[in-house]
This record gives structure tokens, C-alpha cells and sequence, in this order.
């Protein structure tokens, strides 16, 4: 932890894979010489069109390394733990690991502060998950790899199927059970991937992983791993009282059958509902779809 309980560092940790410009002012609100430091894991499918257009600052790095991360799989996971590895081998002591992603934008004033006065706290979402449930079924089935990809069209034969065999695991036919299952100690939560973590919270994720392997097994195969992984390890952890049920992100879901269950792309009409949520961030931007929104918060909000 920071020796100075007046200044906090925070790292913040960014997974991009489109639009390098709009990724830029996301930097530019958050990056600062005394505060924060920016590592960037950039998605192998456009590493080398992204790679020389994100803005050069000596508070930011940008991995090396870069997996081909895919929707629904355990490359999601792999690419946060190489951005949390990359922070704990700088041996900087920041008080906070935050991870966002390139379509984030910071919407509210004030969020050193607030991590300032929250030092020993975990924001993420984290619901539990009841093992006999459909949703459970996201861990304890084996998933097909074909079955873990995004597929809009809500009657596609694949996402159909994955419904249907976690409405027979709820009636308690697992059809493709999970060979590595989790301890029956082990309680299984769920939420949104985004999280701000204290180094130390960081520090025994990897640590844990490391000297556990059979944990990474159970969620190899599993169906979008990244909503469990981090939720079911921590929670299980002495780290528990420690948790907020909120990442601090504001998201706004689809309502149509089509979108269900993804977020929609944030326009410039939303400002006033972003603005009341009183989240410190909100996702998801798209300068394709609409620049003014992406603007206005560049201009308005910094760290």
C-alpha cells in the first residue's frame, strides 16, 4: 500500500480491440504523471492497425503479448490475468488495479477521491449462484467450443441449444457435465466482468492461480468465463467482507430479444440517464455510432 495516505496510485488495466482514437480520450481522462498508469492488453486480431495509433504517454504501456480474445471464452480471463501479472512484476506499490475496457469513458468528476476514502474496498458485481440453478450451467457444463461465441440471431441453432441444455440442468440433467467441478466448499457468483480490486486483493488472485491449477480447469470450458472467474474467487476468499456489489460502471442492456443481455451503444440522449446514475464510468461507447456523446464526456470529466 502507498506509504503516503494522501496520494493514490491506481493502475489501470484496458482490454481494446476497435477504434483507436476513441480509446485516446479514454486515456487522456484518466492517465496522470502522479496518479495513475494505463497497461494495455490490445487484441491480436488488430495488434498491428492499433498498436502505433494509441497515443504515446510514459504513463502508458502497451503489452507485448496479445492473445486472439474471443466472446464467451476463457481468453477473456487469459488476457486479464497477463495485464495483472504485467502490473505486479513493475513492483510499483498502487493502491487500486481498475479494469476497464476500450469502450469505457469516465462520466463523473471526482473518482481519485473516491478511491481515496475507499482504499480497503473491492467494487465489482458478485451475485451467488445456486448450484442447481440454469444458470450454474455456465460453470458445470463442459461447452462445446463452437457453443462459446456471440450469436446475435436469438434463434441460431447454437444459442438455442445452449438455452435447452441449461433449462435440462436446472431439471437436473447435466448432458455434458464438467469433468473439473469446483469444491463443494466453493460457492459459485456472478457478475459483470469490470472491477477496481486493492494490489493486495491482485496479489493473491495470482498467487491463488498459481498454487491452485485445478481452478483455471474448471472454467476453461465454461461458458463465458469472465462473469465467474474473478466473482467465484474472490468471493470465496477471506477478501469477501471487503466487497461492494458495484463496479462503479454504468451499463445499459438491450430490452429486445435479439440484444438480450448485451449492453446497447451509449448515444448522446442518454447523457441525462448516465449523468443521474451517478457511476463514475459507463460503457459502451462507439465513435461509429456517435461522436458528440464520446466528446462531451472527454472534455467535461477527468480524473
Amino acid at each position: 500500500m502507498n506509504s503516503n495516505s494522501n496520494v493514490l496510485r491506481t493502475a489501470y488495466i484496458l482490454q481494446i480491440h476497435k477504434n483507436p482514437s476513441q480509446v485516446n480520450k479514454f486515456i487522456k481522462q484518466i492517465v496522470s504523471e502522479e496518479h495513475s498508469d494505463i497497461y494495455i492488453h490490445i487484441d491480436k486480431k488488430s495488434y498491428a492497425e492499433m498498436y502505433p495509433k494509441i497515443v504515446a504517454h510514459p504513463n502508458v504501456k502497451i503489452l507485448h503479448e496479445s492473445i486472439d480474445v474471443k466472446w464467451g471464452d476463457i481468453t477473456q480471463v487469459d488476457a486479464t490475468i497477463l495485464l495483472m501479472k504485467e502490473v505486479i512484476a513493475t513492483g510499483k506499490d498502487y493502491d487500486f488495479i481498475c479494469f476497464r475496457s476500450g469502450q469505457d469513458l469516465l462520466v463523473k468528476n471526482g473518482f481519485k477521491d473516491f478511491l481515496l476514502h475507499n482504499k480497503n474496498k473491492i467494487f465489482m458485481n458478485a451475485y451467488r449462484v445456486d448450484r442447481h440453478e440454469p444458470h450454474a450451467a455456465f460453470v458445470n457444463v463442459s461447452w462445446p467450443k463452437a457453443m462459446r461465441s456471440l450469436y446475435n440471431n436469438p434463434f441460431h441453432p447454437y444459442r438455442v441449444l445452449r438455452r435447452c441444455i441449461a433449462m435440462l440442468y436446472g431439471f437436473g440433467w447435466n448432458i455434458l457435465p464438467n469433468g473439473n467441478q469446483l469444491p463443494e466448499g466453493f460457492s459459485i457468483y456472478n457478475g459483470s466482468n469490470w472491477f477496481c480490486i486493492p494490489l493486495v486483493v491482485a496479489r493473491y488472485v495470482i498467487r491463488f492461480l498459481d498454487e491452485n491449477k485445478w481452478y483455471y480447469e474448471v472454467f476453461k470450458n465454461s461458458l463465458v468465463p469472465d462473469e465467474f472467474f474473478f466473482q467465484t474467487l474472490i468471493m470465496n476468499s477471506k477478501f469477501k467482507a471487503n466487497v461492494v456489489n458495484d463496479n462503479l460502471m454504468y451499463i445499459k442492456f438491450s430490452e429486445t430479444l435479439k440484444g438480450r443481455n448485451n449492453p446497447i451503444t451509449l448515444k448522446i440522449e442518454h447523457i441525462d440517464i448516465i449523468r443521474k446514475s451517478n457511476e463514475y464510468f459507463a460503457r459502451k461507447f462507439d465513435e461509429d455510432v456517435d461522436k458528440a456523446v464520446i466528446g462531451y464526456f472527454a472534455s467535461q470529466v477527468k480524473m
